[in-house]
């Protein structure tokens, strides 16, 4: 039941006034203060019966999903050795290597006896190093080069001085010049107007 409670003053006339403020004590006849309760008794709104939740099908691709959502921690594994080694940050190689995961999710047949990470990860690398080859340096760039240089330029990020890059990386100033020349050209194409 719901109550409504309205706190009344009763003067001394007898008549009930709703009372607005609290009275000061004067010299006036004795206050008594009543209170007056109503009870209304409680009903819940109707309900309108529900109709029943229609199910949304499942997506063809849910296994497979489901799969490769299970080895996420492979692709952020192999994910984080190309960005050691490579100037591509981690977050598109490890987009590349989930979607490595996921062709790999869609072609793989559990027979046989076979374990699904060695298969994934052939696919999550072959990903990578596909984008790498073709995003890549303009010119045939020797490996050790390459790494040499992705190591530069990180030290470069983390404060390190131009100047003393050379020997923060133990070779000499001249052949960190070629490399920098060598891994820092880009292709521009250009296509006539028609």
């Amino acid at each position: 039941m719901a109550q409504l409670l309205l706190s009344l003053h009763a003067s001394a006339t007898g008549v009930v006034v709703p009372s607005p403020r609290p009275l000061r004590r004067r010299r006036r006849a004795p206050c008594v203060h009543q209170q007056l309760v109503f009870a209304f008794p409680y009903q819940p709104p109707p309900q309108t019966p529900r109709k029943p939740r229609r199910r949304r099908p499942e997506h063809p691709q849910a296994a497979v999903h489901a799969l490769a959502l299970a080895h996420v921690d492979l692709a952020d594994k192999i994910a984080g050795n190309f960005a050691r080694r490579t100037t591509h940050p981690f977050d598109d190689l490890r987009q590349l290597a989930v979607i490595g995961l996921l062709k790999a999710a869609s072609r793989f047949d559990g027979t046989g006896g076979r374990s699904f990470r060695p298969y994934a990860r052939t696919y999550a690398n072959g990903e990578i190093t596909h984008y790498l080859r073709d995003h890549g340096f303009a010119i045939k760039v020797p490996p050790s080069w390459r790494d040499l240089y992705a190591s530069g330029q990180k030290l470069l990020r983390e404060g390190q001085s131009p100047d003393a890059l050379p020997q923060r990386l133990g070779i000499a100033a001249e052949r960190w010049r070629e490399i920098q020349d060598a891994c820092s050209i880009t292709v521009i194409v250009l296509q006539p107007d028609c």
